[in-house]
């Protein structure tokens, strides 16, 4: 089925499990692909094919692809009647349902993104420790950690005017930064590190600009208009086929426990270690309404702010000496979130301070869950009661 034709030089259809672009004029051709990788005069097709689910899901095609991507190529072409040949593919586990385009225009320019996209999985950190080493064009594994090979964001973009082999690099470097913008935004934690995402372990990309515009465009950076328009164009279509795949929307990400699982923790670990600080009463009514507590605004936010403030002692921005006192006033300001009396704050910083949380990941986890026990402790105390604090 045709899913649209732009700048009257390529028409994108999609057909069973593949997306494919069909040019309709000579384009330069950029791509990660590995039986057409490079850069490309002389290709007629660009296209992004579904070779399995998303989870448990191991096929014999995915060694083709590693051994042999010229067979692979093959298989997937002859298949959908393209030529081989004059194909540069991408593979993933995403739906191609789910693909998402995203268009821009400024006067005679024209920038098309199409992304599909997953992360549950196998998303990571640039640096995050790696798992294999190749050598000879065999894959030697190294380190404990096994690397997850479904959960993909692969890119598709298209330019109507030509650019010179140096802007088309730039092109790369651009989208990329969008991609990596966009999984900011969406705060997607690592599965690999205890930072947050900048991509998966398997993303690929394909940028095709149209030749013989006139004078080839130089700049595809941030100060050109180029630059915005694949900026804007890459993030909104990653955005969205992240929400369709995944459904990784911006609310979904309004969570406390999201933003603390790259340290370390789960959903239930977490209540757990909170209950730990509550009588049975209370656990039992915070465990019937721990999702309304943990994805309330403004204790998410109170979360969201400790553990920047986390990742800015990480990087050194602020000297670790500071911990302490960062550890006991943004942790009383989250059990202030929690009860909802910011009158109490300097008696939940105090409860805090006085078990001296250390600065790792271990502690953040219990340092959180001692806050939302304490202030989840005053949330609702009974009239009576009413200025006595259950601060700890």
């Amino acid at each position: 089925m045709l899913l649209g034709t732009y700048y009257n030089g390529v028409e994108i259809y999609r057909e069973e499990k593949v997306v494919h672009a069909r040019f309709l004029v000579p384009h330069r051709v950029i791509s990660t692909c590995h039986a057409a990788g490079g850069l490309r005069d002389d290709l007629t097709f660009l296209y992004n094919h579904q070779l399995c689910e998303p989870s448990g899901h191991d096929r014999p095609i995915h060694r083709l692809i590693s051994q042999d991507p010229l067979a692979y190529r093959k298989v997937i072409c002859s298949r959908h009647g393209l030529p081989d040949r004059e194909c540069a593919t991408l593979g993933t586990a995403a739906n191609m349902r789910y693909a998402a385009i995203q268009q821009a225009k400024s006067r005679d320019l024209e920038v098309v993104a199409l992304c599909t996209g997953g992360v549950e999985a196998n998303a990571g950190r640039a640096g995050d420790p790696a798992s294999v080493y190749e050598a000879n064009g065999a894959f030697e594994r190294v380190g404990k950690q096994e690397h997850v090979t479904h959960g993909t964001i692969n890119t598709l973009l298209f330019i109507s005017r030509e650019l010179t082999p140096g802007a088309m690099v730039r092109a790369v470097m651009t989208a990329t930064e969008a991609k990596t913008a966009a999984l900011q935004e969406l705060s997607v934690n690592s599965r690999y590190s205890d930072g947050l995402a900048t991509g998966t372990g398997t993303d690929q990309i394909g940028i095709a600009a149209r030749l013989h515009t006139d004078t080839p465009l130089t700049g595809a950076g941030k100060h050109c208009v180029l630059g915005e328009l694949i900026g804007k164009t890459v993030h909104d279509a990653v955005c969205a086929a992240l929400g369709l795949q995944n459904g990784l929307t911006p609310e979904r990400q309004r969570s406390a426990v999201i933003h603390l699982e790259r340290f370390g923790t789960t959903g239930p670990f977490f209540l757990e270690k909170i209950e730990e600080h509550l009588n049975e009463a209370d656990a039992a009514l915070l465990r019937n309404n721990f999702e309304g507590v943990e994805r309330d605004p403004m204790v998410v936010a109170a979360v969201a702010a400790i553990v920047h403030l986390r990742d800015k002692v990480s990087w050194g921005i602020i000297p670790s000496s500071c911990v302490p006192e960062l550890w006991a006033t943004y942790g009383g300001q989250i059990a202030a979130a929690v009860s909802g009396d910011y009158t109490r704050l300097d008696a939940y910083r105090q409860a805090l301070a006085n078990k001296r949380y250390a600065f790792n990941n271990s502690d953040l986890i219990h340092l959180v869950a001692h806050a939302m026990a304490l202030g989840f402790r005053d949330k609702w105390l009974d009239p009576a009661m009413e200025g006595v604090s259950s601060a700890d």
